[in-house]
């Protein structure tokens, strides 16, 4: 049965963000099930007869290591994993080109780590990459750099990763293919439990369906599902969640068919500085403000003046990310300070015009612009 909603959602997108979960493409022995790697090639192939670029956010590397290294289950140290990314990492390209080869489309390999997201240049280069990999009809593969990311780099799963490289697209729908028809309203391995097609706003409750458990092969779980997706939605696009051992799991979408779960986007879309400022790069430190600063900023639209900081925290540099929250700890606002963390505490609760006195000379007179500034709540 098609949705016309569904299909309005597929036809207003220009960009078909896909990513497949390590589950998703595997057999029950951990190897790498080529067959649904050729099917997914083929409906790639169908979404860009229709006009749309397609990027593929793929897991997997670790589990293909496994096989190939004839490893019997994942590895719990660094090293080893590592390894196992390495080696699996070349198959996994191999199959996608092989996949898409016989449709004319050539597959292009993208690693990333977090760093290539925190950096603005590093954050714009991988955008042009990917846009002059359009030009040339090349469809993107991207997974983590699993080979050298370690704690401090790394994005935590392909879920946040997925979200992130959304975030660099314009009109994109994101497609998380997984082992789940969508969001359950109970344990997905009840008979009783059902899909939730269409999640309007994803609050609290919703939430609570969500198990912290993680995949049996991969990083992620449904919270880390949901969270992703609520970034997603939150700067204005929309997000399916689907089960990708249906062979024609993305035919049927392209269609408009009811599958899986349709989270719709929340506000307005946000220009891709401001997804940036608020949704991709993870704070250095925080301020928190009072109430009138609150309502400055998130309903008049104005700057963060140094009149309406309460407390700092953390340590930033002046042009670094940070958090504002207001006193209850609720973090409502990203944005880039003028100021470094000491000289923010200097000047809590002064009057812009009395700067200069506390600091010796003050070349702004907000801690943040308006223009540096994205409401996240």
């Amino acid at each position: 049965m098609h949705d016309l909603l569904r299909k309005e959602v597929y036809e207003t997108a220009e960009t078909i963000v896909v990513k497949i979960g390590t589950n998703a493409l595997s057999r029950a022995d951990d190897t790498l099930d080529e067959t649904r790697i050729d099917r997914l090639g083929a409906q790639i192939a169908e979404i860009r007869k229709s006009g749309r670029r397609v990027v593929i956010v793929s897991s997997g590397a670790v589990g293909a290591g496994l096989g190939l290294l004839g490893l019997t289950e994942r590895p719990k140290d660094l090293p080893h994993l590592q390894a196992a990314a390495a080696t699996g990492q070349a198959k996994l390209i191999q199959l996608y080109d092989q996949a898409l080869r016989p449709h004319g489309i050539h597959a292009a390999q993208l690693l990333l780590t977090a760093n290539d997201f925190k950096r603005r240049r590093r954050y714009l280069n991988v955008r042009n990459t990917i846009y002059t990999l359009f030009e040339y009809g090349v469809v993107p593969i991207i997974n983590e750099n699993d080979t050298v990311s370690v704690e401090e780099i790394k994005f935590g799963d392909n879920d946040h990763l997925a979200a992130m490289v959304t975030s660099l697209l314009p009109n994109p729908l994101l497609v998380i293919l997984s082992v789940v028809d969508g969001l359950f309203d109970g344990d997905p391995k009840s008979p009783d439990a059902k899909p939730i097609r269409l999640v309007e706003q994803i609050d609290d409750d919703l939430l609570g369906l969500a198990r912290a458990e993680r995949s049996s092969r991969g990083t992620g779980g449904m919270q880390s599902k949901l969270a992703s997706i609520r970034s997603v939605t939150a700067v204005g696009e929309n997000v399916i969640l689907a089960n990708g051992e249906d062979p024609e799991i993305l035919d049927r979408i392209r269609r408009g068919d009811i599958v899986g779960s349709l989270f719709l986007a929340q506000k307005s879309i946000l220009p891709a500085w401001k997804r940036w400022i608020g949704y991709t790069v993870k704070p250095n430190g925080w301020i928190v403000v009072d109430d009138g600063a609150v309502g400055a900023v998130t309903q008049k639209g104005k700057s963060l003046l140094p009149i309406g900081v309460v407390s700092v925290g953390g340590s930033f540099d002046s042009g670094e990310l940070i958090s504002i929250r207001d006193r209850t700890g609720r973090e409502f606002a990203r944005g880039l300070s003028n100021y470094q963390a000491t000289e923010v505490k200097q000047i809590a609760g002064c009057r812009s015009d009395a700067l200069a006195e506390r600091l010796g000379s003050a070349s702004y007179a907000e801690v943040v612009h308006r223009n540096n500034l994205a409401v996240i709540a």
